[in-house]
């Protein structure tokens, strides 16, 4: 199965003559925050660069569209940074332009030069545009027939912000499910006494270059218990089985209501993918991680079941959190979750 890489509320088109953007593309970013859909670059770019192509048709080329959520966005040009140095490395902005191979500057830079070069103007309110982005941001996650849910981030305290994931719920529909309704809280608690929910709960482990771990919902988060919301059966379970989980769980004194592994089609292969931590085989509670950078071992022996579409800064803070033994010195806490209605 070929990897989730397609995923949208970024739009780049080349300037294959006078024009360039990073990586050969340009971008037309919005970026959801705090439940509302704001602006982090410009849409003039994409605009502008439409504009010119349609008035000169000689002069640009047909341009070539690649969608990216934020996040992979924000990595995508990290990684042009580190790879093309000199000047592009101090450039602050989140879209750079090109003309032939020298760094033009963001989209105000852009508009500018259109202007100058080519007398081209805008002809509606920035308003418009971003209706039309919102619009069609919005209209791109219905498509997707996924299910999004958030996070609100505290470290040591302080806000820092929120995380949106995407949720492969055609892929690993139960887990997907599982992860929505701890998000939400919907199925209050469980038969033992524990909420079922996300909120409140810690971030316990971070692993330099590997993956930040949360999810625990017991009391004091330590990484040893969880629940998943289906209880102590699971499809395929029977009376005899069901009877050695709970000797075992009496033995080892640890509260893991499982979820069997689902399904292994998604691949670690990037930084912000979303799995569900596990004590061995079929033992997925409610413990989850997200990754740091790709970690292909993984993928035969986790269930990956999302990504990260917004947040790059916030799970970027998490990362960079001070640890002893990979624990936080500082609670890494989930303050608030739910679901993304569309």
């Amino acid at each position: 199965m070929a990897p989730f890489r397609l995923r949208s509320d970024s739009r780049r088109a080349s300037l294959q003559s006078y024009l360039a953007a990073v990586y050969n593309a340009s971008v037309l970013k919005i970026n959801k925050f705090c439940g509302g859909v704001s602006l982090r670059c410009q849409k003039d770019f994409g605009v502008a660069y439409r504009g010119l192509q349609q008035k000169f048709p000689e002069e640009f080329l047909d341009p070539k569209i690649q969608p990216l959520f934020e996040f992979d966005w924000h990595n995508y040009l990290c990684n042009k940074k580190r790879e093309l140095c000199g000047e592009v490395w101090q450039h602050s902005s989140s879209l750079m332009c090109f003309l032939n191979g020298r760094l033009l500057g963001d989209e105000k830079q852009l508009a500018s030069w259109a202007e100058n070069q080519f007398s081209f103007t805008f002809t509606q309110p920035q308003s418009f545009y971003e209706a039309l982005a919102e619009d069609c941001y919005t209209r791109h996650l219905k498509e997707t027939g996924h299910h999004f849910v958030f996070m609100d981030i505290d470290v040591a305290g302080e806000a820092v912000g929120r995380l949106w994931f995407e949720l492969f719920s055609d892929v690993c529909p139960k887990t997907s499910k599982n992860f929505e309704a701890l998000c939400t809280g919907e199925r209050g608690r469980s038969e033992s006494g524990l909420p079922l929910h996300y909120k409140g709960s810690l971030f316990h482990r971070i692993v330099p270059n590997g993956w930040v771990q949360g999810g625990d919902i017991s009391p004091g988060s330590k990484g040893n218990g969880g629940e998943s919301i289906y209880g102590p059966t699971f499809e395929g379970a029977d009376t005899n089985s069901l009877t050695v989980m709970r000797r075992w769980r009496a033995l080892s004194n640890l509260l893991f209501i499982r979820l069997p592994d689902e399904s292994f089609a998604v691949s670690h292969f990037k930084r912000g993918v979303l799995g569900m931590a596990n004590k061995g085989p079929h033992s997925n509670g409610s413990q989850f991680y997200i990754t740091l950078q790709p970690t292909p071992w993984m993928d035969r022996t986790y269930v990956a079941f999302g990504q990260v579409i917004e947040g790059a800064d916030i799970l970027r803070k998490l990362e960079e959190a001070t640890t002893c033994n990979e624990r936080p010195k500082y609670e890494c806490k989930v303050t608030a979750c739910g679901v993304l209605k569309l």
